[in-house]
């Protein structure tokens, strides 16, 4: 099957975009209060104000829509099955465990907030699910949907009715990742497993929502440049920006009330609308060189993802450079964008070399052995 070109930029600027949200993870020594309005200062403060404005657009919506392109490969693995005449699980099976134990030693060595683990155990609940067809997908859909508002709806309750709670992390957790060894971090992480694991598990029901929406969307034909395919790219930038930005704005109100909400509702609606207006401008500009450079940059996602957080923890850490927590807003953005400048130029490079990145190579290479 010929690799759709709209597909590979859509999966390359959603793996740079988690970065615009992860980035002050990082700058700030894993201190999640940074990616809130929780300990929001003031609209006087210009540090406060710019690392809102990047929240708005990446928090949230850059993983919604990653989480999203995870489901259309989901769908276009199992196309793959029925045309080969596989049995789709049998062959699955094996991308879920690669996936879990990168998603582990991704953990383990290099960030707490690896996202990867969580995708594992949602593709191995849809990976039964797609046998049983559209309508089983339709009814998990809905089923899980249900389960994640309702556990939204209850947390912004205790929220209503109780203090409003910071999202600060410790300073012992500060101290660590100020001054201590990687060693000590990597040990920190073993230690505090199931805490660090809270957000991975509370997402599930989300995922699976994300992911059969990414199923859907990949089979409706939405990846392509068909009459069909514009027309859904049309409805996604319409509805997912004229309900997702207005929603979206909720993420400026202080004091940590619609933290939540936004994030684990609200942007997932923006990502659709992300992915529609991408589309569009695919569409329109498609003799943009920029185009080839994200192509290039969504075919080793897996391989950039990993990259990115690693060259984030080796400028921020105290094992590192030792930057976190001595940056400004100004420096942290214009480390990230260095940091998104570089890996799509080396993807491009590497992608002249070779034909797949080191992860894809590695995990396609373990597939192609254990089929046999």
């Amino acid at each position: 099957m010929k690799r759709i070109a709209l597909i590979d930029i859509l999966r390359g600027i959603a793996i740079l975009g988690t970065l615009g949200t992860n980035i002050w993870i990082f700058a700030h020594l894993g201190d999640l209060k940074y990616i809130t309005t929780t300990d929001f200062s003031s609209w006087s403060n210009m540090n406060d104000i710019l690392r809102m404005l990047v929240l708005f657009v990446f928090n949230g919506k850059l993983l919604g829509m990653l989480t999203i392109m995870f489901g259309v490969g989901m769908a276009i693995k199992y196309e793959q099955s029925i045309r080969r005449n596989k049995p789709w699980i049998g062959v699955y099976k094996w991308v879920i465990v690669f996936l879990m134990v990168e998603g582990l030693l991704h953990y383990v060595f290099v960030m707490e907030y690896d996202v990867l683990m969580s995708y594992a155990v949602t593709a191995a609940i849809i990976a039964v699910i797609l046998k049983r067809g559209e309508r089983a997908m339709t009814r998990a859909l809905w089923v899980a949907g249900a389960i994640h508002l309702g556990m939204i709806a209850l947390i912004f309750t205790s929220m209503l009715l109780g203090p409003a709670f910071s999202m600060a992390s410790s300073p012992e957790l500060i101290a660590i990742y100020a001054e201590g060894t990687w060693l000590e971090q990597v040990q920190n992480r073993l230690a505090n497993f199931m805490f660090f694991r809270t957000e991975a598990i509370f997402i599930i029901p989300l995922n699976i929502c994300l992911f059969i929406i990414g199923i859907k969307l990949m089979r409706s034909g939405a990846f392509s440049f068909t009459e069909r395919g514009i027309a859904i790219q049309r409805k996604l930038l319409t509805w997912g920006l004229g309900l997702g930005l207005p929603l979206n704005v909720l993420t400026f109100v202080p004091g940590g009330l619609f933290d939540f909400p936004v994030r684990y509702i609200f942007a997932p609606v923006l990502a659709l609308g992300y992915i529609g207006l991408i589309a569009f401008i695919v569409r329109k500009c498609s003799t943009w060189g920029m185009w080839k450079w994200l192509e290039k940059t969504g075919r080793m996602s897996l391989s950039c993802y990993i990259l990115q957080n690693l060259t984030a923890t080796a400028i921020f850490y105290g094992w590192g450079l030792g930057l976190g927590g001595n940056v400004n807003s100004v420096e942290i953005i214009g480390i990230f964008c260095m940091i998104v400048i570089g890996q799509i130029i080396l993807a491009n490079i590497w992608l002249a070399k070779f034909p797949y990145g080191p992860i894809e190579w590695l995990r396609k290479g373990m597939l192609q052995r254990l089929e046999r």
